[in-house]
């Protein structure tokens, strides 16, 4: 029977997911699910944590809006925080939330500024004594990007605010969007020129603003309407929001011609009925109307919930629905290696949208559906953008219709797909080889913390791989310096992008010599960078610091069977697992040995760790295959019975229970190495085991450090030493340097503006080292 999942394992996964969703959406423009599926989650979430407000932590979702920046541009900081909205979808969620307004205020009926909700990016701009100065995303609703370049190519924003008496300093927020027709067009030209297409408005809005080339945004169609003020200096404004639009407007600033001003609920209604029927008409996409207390004097008193205004709220539009005939299913390959079922359907009109495939999300989905090919299929357009099915009519069903099942093959690159357990997502495990992987493949190859090639950044890494220069990351070491002078040239041909210096014959190399240096200084690295270059899923810095460490040499590793991997402390099935299906792909194999002969060079290659013999036996891999019913007893059974895993392999059930196991465990060992995959893996142990032992130096076990054992956590800044460096030297000492706080905890090393983690030690009584105490340590041991 299933464990029943606790509020604190839900609340844990919703938050994962949201965050996840968080992530692509705002970083990468790469939206993963429907924004009604996000809404949904996101209620769930709040409605859990209202009923156990125990779990409500500062890191959840519903205390913060949006993500982090990337990093890619500057950092700005709101002065006053860009918080979202709270959504409503239902007649009676409006009325409510005008009863609370209502009943706190002592005013009936009381007036409402309401708008359109544009799908687009939130912005803020900037003006300092009528001077546009700086622009910025919302980001995580503290803190932003700096897009100041990429909003001045936007015509709609006024440089100069126009009229007179202005504030010294007004922070004007808004929408960048784009408008349909001009979204239209510029597809329409972009397919003509052999060039890449928008996904859709808001996503083509959101993009346009991230790009790191101003000239780029220049070349999108974005437009922009002003919604509200933030910080206001030197002056002041009318004492409502809809006399502060007008005032926006005579300044120079677009705001919308839909904009109204109604009272009560009745009110808010009518608006939003009327909004629903010019919908379709409309020359941009909204996804439902915002309403918002006018008078700035009652939003004052209304104040706010940790997460939204209680004086406004997002209506939002029904998603709008359609049947149709579901004709395949398709895989598709994420750039992480996620695959993701999409369904291709009979063209049909939803929303205004002729509509031919929809997202299935992932296998569990379609069995929680039951869909099939063949089927009629309901199809809605959730949030307005991504179509999905929302069920089955199950009485027009063919009765002979086949149930659907996950391909086992990566349709890309024909490697493995796997799904580890109690996870929804299937994953291609050629993360070398596979082509949808690619991308994400060499930007992690080359991150500072892998190979570190210094100047590889993402445009070169999109221009070298969709124009064929690179097929895997092996590739990086047969460039040369023409191939990335060419590569510059069709690049900025596509763009229209060439430079008047190049058109007039003075081509610049400087660049292209520094990153071929950078390229041939990355040969030479350590085991564990190059195990961490390789992007293993769920290898990260300190698992690929610990197999390198136990194992010693990436001839030996990527030979090993899943199980022994787990004799490397920390690394459990899951991990271990992960590990085994990367190296039992060809593609990755071939990889690496195409790595290695083009240069890559090892310098720390040593024999494996003296304390691995302990763990070396068959009882130990019995154990850790994880055989139904075979537990350490069972194991050590079969292991004094049977000299060799081969024994064990050529032996029939029946001296399986004369070696001591009862008979329904014999009958279920028997059963799993029936399983041609099981024995061979057993197989592949039982050698494995004998290579490790020839290999594992015998004798006297290196003395452990002063911190083996022992968990260590860094936080704030150290003057002494750089985070990296005081890691290093922990984890010389025998430490597990980890990077949150939890009862394992050791101990913490708080250094100047510790945080929340030293919140979190003291909560938890971890014993907390200043620096002070970290530099007598490590001057006693050597350190």
């Amino acid at each position: 029977m299933a464990k029943t999942q606790t509020p604190a394992d839900r609340i844990a996964e919703l938050r994962q997911r949201i965050d996840d969703a968080n992530y692509r959406y705002y970083v990468l423009d790469d939206p993963a699910i429907p924004d009604a599926e996000f809404d949904q989650l996101l209620r769930e979430l709040q409605s859990l944590e209202a009923e156990h407000p125990d779990l409500v932590t500062t890191d959840s979702p519903t205390q913060r809006v949006g993500i982090a920046p990337s990093g890619t541009f500057a950092e700005v900081r709101h002065a006053i925080p860009m918080l979202s909205l709270g959504n409503a979808f239902t007649d009676e969620e409006v009325a409510d939330f005008e009863r609370r307004i209502e009943e706190k205020l002592g005013r009936r009926a009381p007036k409402f500024s309401v708008e359109p909700k544009l799908d687009g990016l939130a912005i803020s701009l900037r003006y300092e004594n009528g001077r546009f100065v700086q622009g910025a995303t919302r980001g995580d609703g503290a803190t932003g990007e700096d897009v100041t370049a990429n909003l001045r190519t936007i015509k709609a924003i006024p440089l100069q605010m126009r009229g007179s008496g202005w504030p010294a300093v007004l922070e004007v927020r808004g929408e960048v969007y784009m408008p349909l027709e001009a979204f239209k067009k510029y597809n329409e030209r972009a397919v003509s020129v052999g060039g890449k297409v928008l996904a859709n408005p808001r996503n083509g809005a959101a993009g346009s603003l991230r790009q790191l080339d101003p000239r780029i945004t220049a070349q999108r169609p974005l437009a922009f309407y002003a919604y509200a003020v933030g910080v206001v200096e030197g002056a002041e404004l009318p004492p409502t929001h809809s006399q502060t639009l007008a005032k926006l407007r005579e300044w120079g600033f677009p705001v919308s011609g839909l904009n109204d001003v109604v009272s009560g609920a009745e009110g808010l209604l009518g608006y939003y009925s009327g909004i629903g029927k010019q919908r379709d008409s409309l020359p941009f996409d909204i996804d439902g109307v915002v309403y918002k207390l006018d008078d700035y004097e009652g939003q004052r008193e209304m104040g706010f919930v940790s997460r939204a205004p209680r004086w406004a709220i997002a209506h939002k539009f029904p998603a709008q629905e359609q049947s149709t005939v579901l004709e395949g299913i398709d895989i598709q390959i994420g750039r992480t290696g996620a695959a993701t079922p999409v369904a291709r359907l009979k063209p049909v009109q939803v929303a205004g949208v002729v509509v031919t495939n929809a997202t299935l999300h992932n296998a569990d989905q379609i069995a929680r559906l039951d869909v099939r090919i063949g089927d009629t299929v309901i199809v809605r357009r959730a949030g307005d953008v991504i179509p999905e099915i929302v069920r089955v009519v199950p009485e027009y069903r063919d009765p002979h219709a086949p149930q659907w099942h996950m391909p086992t093959q990566c349709p890309v690159c024909g490697s493995e797909i796997v799904r580890e357990e109690g996870e929804a997502v299937w994953r291609c495990s050629g993360e070398l080889t596979c082509a949808a992987q690619r991308k994400e493949a060499i930007r992690h190859f080359a991150s500072r913390r892998a190979m570190d090639i210094e100047g590889l950044g993402e445009r070169f890494i999109e221009d070298l791989s969709d124009l064929g220069y690179l097929q895997s990351v092996a590739d990086l070491y047969k460039l040369e310096l023409d191939d990335l002078l060419e590569m510059k040239r069709r690049a900025d041909e596509r763009d229209g992008t060439t430079p008047e210096t190049v058109k007039s014959g003075k081509v610049a190399t400087k660049w292209a010599e520094n990153l071929i240096a950078a390229i041939d200084h990355s040969r030479t690295t350590t085991l564990e960078r190059f195990l961490y270059a390789l992007g293993i899923q769920h290898v990260g810095e300190s698992t690929a610091k610990a197999l390198a460490a136990w194992f010693g040499d990436i001839a030996l590793i990527r030979r090993l069977p899943w199980p022994l991997f787990k004799r490397v402390p920390d690394v459990g099935g899951e991990v271990a697992r992960a590990i085994g299906h990367f190296f039992d792909q060809p593609g990755n194999q071939q990889v690496i040995d195409d790595l290695l002969a083009r240069g890559v060079t090892i310098t720390d290659t040593h024999a494996p760790n003296a304390k691995l013999r302990d763990g070396l036996d068959v009882a130990t891999l019995l154990v850790d295959l994880e055989i139904p019913k075979i537990t350490k007893i069972r194991a050590d059974q079969l292991a004094s019975a049977f000299p060799n895993v081969q024994a064990l392999l050529d032996a029939p059930q029946h001296n399986f229970v004369t070696a001591g196991l009862p008979n329904d465990t014999a009958i279920s060992l028997a059963e799993w190495l029936e399983d041609e995959e099981h024995a061979r893996l057993l197989g592949r142990g039982g050698e494995s085991l004998a290579t490790l032992l020839s290999l594992t130096p015998e004798g006297e076990v290196a003395a452990a450090g002063p911190l083996d054992g022992q968990t260590a956590v860094l936080t704030g800044t150290l003057s002494a030493m750089s985070r990296d460096e005081a890691k290093a030297k922990l984890e010389a000492l025998g430490a597990k340097v980890a990077g949150s706080v939890s009862k394992k905890t050791s101990f913490v090393v708080a250094g100047e503006a510790a945080g929340s983690k030293l919140d979190k030690a003291t909560e938890l009584g971890v014993d907390i080292w200043d620096e002070a105490k970290l530099l007598a340590f490590l001057a006693q041991h050597g350190g």
